[in-house]
């Protein structure tokens, strides 16, 4: 039914007669809503030009598999955001932009909420998460669903990013043998190939960073209790959060300033104060700003493109303070518990709202489903995280309450309070990830490179993403990471920093990198 829909839905986009042909490609919310402003184009032209663009591109040509599902009545939302303008009402600056949402979080519209597994393919709630209406009333357009690694890649040790049961493999626009990474790797693969002008992903830990820098794309994973969580699907309450993707600073900020609100029903987000995190964007953000260094291992080639990074910031005013990681020993297996813990807790609480079509009840349902249908739920990886998880011992287990408390000192007080202290800076910065590996059926994910998202995830602290451009043809992103609530300082930082170093390099739907004629040897 859903592929049915889809197929539907993308043989009924084409423009009528007399409609403007508008261009998408590369275009920013701000040009977007000028565009429209002027009379140059209608959020109906928009909304047709992204669905011309994805069913020549994700389903055909380079075939991203970006996209689980279109939403029926786009255009129908579209237009009425059209009448509004026409009669002298403009909610903002997302009024009439279609935006894309992560398919594991929920909306009213006509498109079930999978998390990228075929035990959900039944769940349709007829349900805004907050975080999607609040965006509906800013007016974005909610355009479709993103595909993900399925169940937010909690599943297995040995998956495959961006692999779900439900859409198949996200490919990745500058390399289409590369991951796309995950697990929203849908929403970074499908703004990198501008099949909307945004998108929401979701974050536990690296799954908002990760794709945004190796899709060449701008992506923040807000601080724990700034958006929230509510109807999306879970894996842990301490770490979960929404994150906007864009191809931009500007876009990212103006994503999360409608994200952002106070939840009833999400605790965490009880402080939560709404504002316009563009306001404060300017060029000259990094004139005497302290940042602190950090120097994970890396390959000499990404190496060398963050020193141009650093040299970039320092040029701009910037005073860089190097500083060392603490060994933290211990962080990750805490880490683990509480993820594996809450996963059943939460998860078990999620599926307990779902439809009455959806027969997965419990995390342990959800594992006797995946073995009864073993040829279609897991034909490259196992469960092991998800049985793991299944064995724990529930919120009250003194265990992990005691990994909590580790994992949570660890990241924040001795982790990043830390450096920010010794160096006396505002933000840290440091490689996000390296360039994409080969999506690999096999073996799964073979990574073994820097990573900036552990210590902020953990914490709860706000890490931004900027490209900072090609490493052997695939993007690279800087992290700029700041204490809780350091959003307007990381973005403040990114956008200076994207502006002088203009790093960000459009994709090319390459079929593997563009490493350099070495492969064939000499003659």
């Amino acid at each position: 039914m859903r592929r049915l829909m889809f197929a539907l839905l993308l043989a009924t986009t084409g423009a009528p007669v007399g409609a403007r042909t508008v261009a998408v490609e590369e275009r920013s919310i701000d040009q977007l809503q000028a565009d429209m402003a002027a009379g140059k184009a209608s959020s109906v032209d928009l909304t047709r030009a992204y669905l011309a663009r994805i069913a020549a591109m994700d389903r055909k040509g380079p075939t991203m598999r970006s996209i689980i599902a279109l939403n029926p009545d786009a255009l129908a939302q579209a237009k009425g955001l059209d009448e509004e303008r026409k009669a002298g009402r403009v909610r903002g600056p997302l009024h009439g932009v279609p935006v894309l949402i992560k398919d594991n979080i929920e909306t009213a519209d006509a498109m079930p909420t999978t998390a990228g597994s075929l035990a959900l393919k039944a769940n349709l709630t007829r349900r805004d998460a907050p975080v999607v209406a609040q965006l509906r009333a800013a007016g974005a357009v909610i355009l479709g669903k993103t595909n993900l690694s399925e169940w937010a890649n909690i599943r297995s040790t040995r998956s495959m990013s961006g692999w779900s049961a439900t859409g198949g493999l996200v490919r990745n626009p500058y390399a289409l043998d590369r991951t796309a990474c995950g697990s929203s790797s849908g929403s970074g693969a499908a703004i990198a190939a501008s099949f909307a002008a945004a998108a929401v992903g979701t974050e536990t830990d690296g799954s908002v960073v990760c794709p945004s820098s190796i899709n060449g794309l701008v992506g923040l994973k807000p601080s724990i209790g700034l958006v929230s969580r509510t109807h999306v699907v879970p894996i842990s309450h301490s770490q979960d959060t929404p994150g906007p993707m864009a191809r931009s600073v500007r876009d990212v900020a103006t994503l999360l300033s409608a994200m952002v609100g106070a939840d009833p029903a999400d605790a965490a987000t009880a402080g939560a104060v709404k504002r316009d995190y563009t306001a404060g964007l300017s060029a000259s953000a990094l004139s005497g700003l302290r940042i602190g260094v950090v120097r994970p291992e890396m390959t000499a080639d990404v190496a060398a493109r963050y020193q141009a990074a650093l040299d970039v910031l320092k040029a701009a005013g910037a005073v860089l303070v190097e500083v060392k990681q603490p060994k933290l020993e211990g962080i990750g297996e805490a880490e683990l518990l509480v993820l594996q813990t809450e996963l059943k807790a939460d998860l078990d609480i999620y599926l307990g709202t779902s439809p009455a079509p959806i027969a997965t009840r419990s995390l342990d349902q959800v594992i006797a489903f995946n073995t009864a249908n073993a040829p279609t739920e897991m034909p490259f990886f196992a469960q092991e995280t998800f049985e793991a998880a299944a064995k724990t011992k529930g919120l009250a287990d003194p265990a992990y309450l005691a990994a909590r408390a580790k994992s949570l000192r660890l990241a924040g007080v001795e982790g990043i309070d830390a450096m920010l202290r010794t160096a006396g800076a505002t933000v840290l910065v440091e490689p996000t990830y390296g360039p994409a590996w080969l999506s690999e059926p096999v073996y799964g994910d073979q990574y073994g490179g820097p990573s900036s998202s552990e210590l902020p995830a953990i914490a709860g602290y706000p890490n931004l993403t900027v490209p900072m451009g090609l490493v052997r043809g695939l993007p690279v992103g800087l992290s700029f990471i700041a204490t809780k609530f350091g959003e307007a300082a990381v973005l403040g930082a990114g956008y200076a920093y994207e502006q002088r170093a203009k790093a960000r390099v459009a994709p090319r739907y390459l079929p593997s990198a563009d490493v350099g004629p070495g492969l064939a040897g000499t003659p």
